[in-house]
C-alpha cells in the first residue's frame, strides 16, 4: 500500500499527474486548485484524481467526448445536481455540444424517467447559460 502523505493525500505518480491535468482542461484551473486544497477533502481529492481521472478517464476505447456523455447520462439518473452542472461544463470542454447533451437527457427521459431527465435538463440550462451557450 502507498505511504499517505500530508493530511492522507496520496503520493504523486504518473496517474495522479495525468488525473491532475485532465481534470484541469475539463474544469479549469480555479475549480482544480480549490478541489485539491489541503483539508479534510484532500485524501478523497487525490483519489478522485489519480483513480477517476488519471485512470478510468484515460482509458482505451473511450474518448473523453465519449466518457462525458455517458457521465452526463449516470449524474441524471442519480439526480446530482452539483455534479451533474461540473461534468455538463467538462463535456463541453470535451468536445460535446449542447444539442448531443440534450440528446443524452431526452434518452434519460425514456429508459430512466421523466423526474430524472425533466430535473437534469433544468440544471444543464441553467449551466449552459451561465456559459453562454443556451
Amino acid at each position: 500500500m502507498a505511504e499517505r502523505g500530508e493530511a492522507g493525500a496520496l503520493p504523486p505518480d504518473a496517474e495522479t499527474g495525468a488525473g491532475i491535468a485532465l481534470r484541469r482542461e475539463m474544469f479549469g484551473e480555479a475549480a482544480v486548485d480549490s478541489a485539491l486544497a489541503p483539508g479534510f477533502r484532500a485524501p478523497f481529492e487525490a483519489m478522485v484524481t489519480r483513480y477517476c481521472f488519471g485512470d478510468i478517464w484515460q482509458r482505451p476505447p473511450l474518448d473523453r467526448r465519449t466518457r462525458s456523455l455517458l457521465t452526463i447520462g449516470m449524474l441524471a439518473l442519480l439526480a446530482k445536481p452539483v455534479q451533474l452542472k461540473a461534468h455538463v461544463r467538462g463535456a463541453i470542454a470535451n468536445g460535446a455540444t449542447p444539442e448531443e447533451i440534450r440528446e443524452v437527457l431526452l434518452h434519460v427521459m425514456l429508459y430512466g424517467g421523466m423526474a430524472a431527465a425533466a430535473d437534469a435538463t433544468n440544471h444543464t440550462a441553467e449551466t449552459l447559460a451561465e456559459m453562454g451557450l443556451a
